[in-house]
């Protein structure tokens, strides 16, 4: 699906002119990133990888006070599983992953055309107080230590395998969770001593957990792609909410919650 930048300018334009609402300027609210696409409702449907759940909530929050008679439907899971969801057919009009890789499934089903819109990195996740006493990637490979991992298939399982490649470590998780709340949640609750998850997790989690950075993080830096779904059920609305996520009040959100966006 092309991307319509100025075509939804020129739609917006338009359709004010039909209904004689002026000469189709931007509200406030489109200049901070709705895509201009005039008068907006129904529910906008996002799958979203579970690490961008507090950035996007804050963002839905926003869209739906901007354009009244809108609601914004999340689906946080693990990326390749959202993937799958989708060209399974289950109804989305936006899709956010944590990686190109889990994307790459939806694009190659003829369903996105995504564009890159933050960066995150991986950091050691660790009880307040770091009762286990981790100081680094190595302490992974410790049997004694509970330790948990995001499943590969997941963007921040695979990010994992590329960080103990890089530091020549064999690690010893007990458990691999499917996306990277679930094991953030175990580090919250005490049950493990340590767990890999992204910096942005780390910063949600406030001090329920510390963040022990590494440097072989470095080598494992995921991609996060967005894209409106060729088969949205609600185009306008779903173009709308990616130029929100892609604006500058988007991109303060992100960088608020840890990501990249530079």
């Amino acid at each position: 699906m092309r991307r319509p930048w100025s075509a939804a300018w020129i739609r917006g334009a338009a359709l004010a002119l039909v209904l004689g609402l002026g000469t189709g300027c931007g509200s406030d609210s489109e200049a901070a990133g709705t895509g201009g696409t005039g008068a907006l409702d129904g529910e906008v449907v996002v799958f979203a990888a579970a690490s961008l759940t507090d950035a996007f909530q804050e963002l839905g929050e926003r869209f739906e006070a901007d354009h009244p008679g809108t609601t914004v439907t999340f689906n946080f899971a693990g990326s390749a599983t959202l993937a799958q969801q989708i060209v399974a057919g289950a109804p989305a009009d936006v899709f956010a992953a944590a990686s190109p890789q889990a994307m790459a499934m939806v694009e190659e089903a003829g369903l996105a055309e995504p564009e890159l819109f933050a960066r995150n990195r991986l950091q050691i996740a660790v009880p307040s107080g770091n009762p286990a006493g981790v100081t680094g990637l190595a302490d992974f490979a410790r049997e004694e230590l509970r330790i948990a991992l995001c499943a590969e298939p997941a963007p921040c399982g695979a990010a994992a395998v590329r960080a103990f490649e890089a530091a020549g470590i064999t690690p010893a998780p007990d458990t691999y969770e499917q996306d990277v709340r679930a094991a953030l949640s175990l580090v919250a609750l005490g049950e493990v001593d340590a767990a890999l998850v992204y910096h942005t997790d780390v910063i949600a989690a406030g001090d329920d957990v510390e963040g022990i950075d590494f440097p072989e993080a470095a080598a494992a830096v995921n991609d996060y792609p967005i894209s409106v779904l060729e088969e949205a059920p609600n185009p306008d609305a779903a173009w709308a909410f990616v130029d929100l996520v892609l604006s500058d009040t988007g991109r303060a959100v992100l960088e608020t919650a840890g990501f990249d966006v530079g």
